[in-house]
């Protein structure tokens, strides 16, 4: 006679994929309970955040009008920002600073002689600095800027309403500018 369906379940014990289930269930809550806004916030209630000023320099990236471009993200006063291919979110842009391109020529002489470059104005594209503010702790590698260690030389993504572009971090200052 077969045993009776009412019984079975009320006897069954725990195989290895109901305890596997369990285990990812419990890393799951573990995983929302402490999570890196709840640890930012942590950090930000026991005084281990301080402003960060970071310097990204965008250079080379072809835009049909440049100055536009540029003048738009400052009046919008904020960019999404990507560290690493890990989204951090938005920080506060501060100023874009136009970076002009200049040539530099050796003479026969020995002399280097400088000058601006002629074709910016022909190929418009980006040459730009762009000043971001945003929260972040010291670290023994560097800066921790959106649960990121970041350092001078390290590429991010910069990304406002009509531009998504690459740059380089090129200055870190703790504590504000």
């Amino acid at each position: 006679m077969p045993p009776d369906p009412t019984t079975a379940s009320a006897s069954r014990s725990w195989s290895l994929i109901d305890l596997g289930a369990a285990a990812a269930i419990g890393l799951a809550a573990v995983g929302v309970i402490w999570s890196p806004k709840l640890s930012t916030a942590v950090a930000q209630a026991t005084g281990a955040l301080q402003p960060v000023t970071v310097l990204v320099d965008v250079r080379g990236v072809p835009a049909a009008n440049p100055a536009a471009l540029l003048a738009g993200a400052a009046r919008a006063g904020k960019v999404a920002i990507v560290i690493r291919n890990q989204p951090h979110g938005s920080v506060a842009l501060k100023r874009v600073i136009t970076l002009p391109r200049r040539l530099t020529a050796l003479q026969p002489d020995g002399r280097v002689v400088t000058a601006a470059d002629p074709n910016q104005a022909v190929f418009s594209t980006i040459d730009a600095r762009f000043v971001l503010e945003g929260q972040g702790r010291k670290s023994g590698g560097g800066v921790v800027f959106g649960n990121q260690n970041l350092k001078i030389g390290a590429p991010v993504e910069l990304e406002g309403e009509t531009f998504r572009v690459l740059g380089v971090v090129t200055g870190l200052q703790l504590g504000g500018a």
